[in-house]
């Protein structure tokens, strides 16, 4: 029983880490007042390029960066549209993720010649890997994990605890002052969204290299939604964020232990009717920034 509970636990861990990093990407963004539904077409980005460059070089170190820079490429390719041109901001979200679906799987063809690629290495990291108590360590709970918890960490004191956070929130709830202040809301709002789109191609790096080991298609299957889940639920906070994913990895943990009688559709579905039920039990709790979604016109 208590071998069960602790696979339980590990495998929640693990399956939290895209819902984690997503939401932060989220929660950088909407904190500086940008919506951005575009981090599942960042995350799906970020799962295919982390596996070409991989297979590419040789190296999933490379794979990982190169996941992180494209996904920033897409936040700066959101950004430019929602700061700069005042476009609708669920629009260009939108536009991205079909952007995603399409490009991948373009690429996939193009490269390789099918949709689904194996990964031929895996990430280790220097010297530790070499050292058997570190080597089993992960084995059992992927690197990217301990970074994770790191950057959740970062995160809550870059947050609350900066000068840049402070500025960060201020363009999410009160722009105009913000700019009084000599705060330049575009440039906030542009660092925001690209961090946003950072993590949430780290996120798709994770889902690829350690958490399936291959890219296929649609690989983040609304994961990304899933990770606004987690922001809004844990209100727009890192360790919230990190929380709610925990118990979005929960959800999804628990299939593999559900009785064999459940048709394996219904058990599919637990991360998504979870997700519902956490949002509807969040409506009236969770305040989002006061200027969330509304473009700055200075005066």
């Amino acid at each position: 029983m208590m071998d069960t509970i602790l696979a339980i636990l590990a495998s929640s861990i693990r399956l939290a880490i895209p819902y984690t990093l997503a939401g932060l990407g989220g929660t950088y963004s909407e904190r500086s007042g940008v919506v951005n539904i575009g981090l599942e077409g960042m995350m799906l980005t970020g799962a295919f390029t982390a596996v070409a460059v991989t297979n590419a070089t040789g190296s999933p170190w490379v794979g990982l960066l190169a996941a992180i820079l494209v996904g920033m490429l897409l936040g700066l390719v959101h950004a430019v549209v929602c700061v700069t041109f005042k476009a609708d901001q669920i629009v260009s979200g939108l536009a991205l993720i079909v952007f995603a679906a399409g490009i991948t799987v373009f690429c996939a063809w193009l490269l390789y010649n099918r949709t689904q690629i194996q990964v031929e290495a895996y990430l280790r990291v220097p010297v530790l890997h070499n050292i058997p108590v570190f080597k089993a360590l992960f084995i059992r709970i992927p690197p990217l994990v301990f970074l994770t918890v790191a950057i959740v960490i970062a995160s809550h004191f870059i947050i609350f605890k900066t000068v840049f956070g402070l500025r960060l929130r201020s363009v999410g709830e009160h722009p105009q002052a913000a700019d009084t202040l000599g705060i330049s809301v575009a440039k906030m709002r542009y660092t925001g969204v690209i961090i946003s789109g950072a993590l949430s191609g780290m996120a798709g790096a994770y889902l690829s290299l350690e958490h399936a080991h291959y890219f296929v298609k649609g690989i983040s299957a609304g994961r990304g939604f899933i990770g606004l889940a987690s922001m809004i639920f844990g209100k727009w906070t890192p360790f919230g964020t990190a929380g709610a994913g925990m118990l979005f990895g929960f959800g999804e943990a628990l299939k593999p232990y559900l009785p064999k009688v459940v048709p394996s559709q219904f058990i599919d579905m637990i991360p998504y009717v979870l997700t519902i039920l956490v949002l509807a039990s969040a409506i009236g709790r969770a305040t989002p920034p006061a200027s969330i979604g509304v473009p700055y016109v200075k005066e």
